[in-house]
């Protein structure tokens, strides 16, 4: 784990923690993404998944994109996010890649003129970003609590996916802070136990 100040604030440590994925080469990130993905889709939460709920990367975050056309190959469902102005977070069906635009944040999310709401099971599992994770799941994300809101009410599985040099032992939290059951780095698989 890299060393840094335990006592830096959660902008403290995004600053740190995204510097570090800057100067992570591509290729080193492309063989560990190929890892986590290799993980995740040989996984018994994926297998047992009817929808992967899946954010679509961004240079440098873990690559989903694989992720995302392995599930169309496994007949899965896929769902992806979009923003909205009130703070929310809501997960639209999408058939393709084709299915995306560019939105809030310069992120690809789904064309909501073509793609319909997705409804949460109990066989859900929810792919989650984060700059870093702790060992109770709990993440570092960019701050604006998307997830947080998102994961309260989740049925599903939820799996973080990081680096392995980004773990921390601990994170600071907050009392709204939802973790992940699952941490997924290109070194283990490991359900979080609560």
């Amino acid at each position: 784990m890299p060393v840094i100040n335990d006592n830096m604030s959660k902008p403290e440590l995004r600053v740190h923690f995204k510097e570090m994925r800057e100067g992570l080469t591509k290729d080193y990130r492309r063989s560990m993404d190929y890892e986590i993905e290799s993980r995740i889709m040989c996984s018994t939460f994926y297998s047992e998944a009817d929808i992967i709920f899946t954010y679509v990367s961004t240079d440098p975050e873990p690559d989903t994109l694989g992720i995302i056309h392995g599930a169309f190959a496994n007949g899965k469902k896929v769902a992806v996010p979009k923003c909205t102005d009130k703070g929310i977070m809501e997960f639209y069906l999408i058939d393709s890649v084709n299915d995306l635009k560019k939105g809030k944040f310069g992120i690809m999310e789904p064309d909501e003129s073509m793609c319909k709401k997705a409804v949460c099971t109990e066989n859900s599992l929810c792919i989650v970003p984060g700059l870093s994770f702790d060992a109770q799941g709990y993440r570092l994300g960019r701050g604006g609590g998307y997830y947080d809101r998102f994961l309260k009410d989740f049925k599903g599985k939820s799996a973080g996916l990081c680096y392995h040099s980004f773990l921390r032992l601990t994170l600071p939290k907050d009392t709204f802070d939802i973790p992940v059951d699952i941490l997924v780095t290109e070194n283990f698989l490991r359900e979080i136990k609560s």
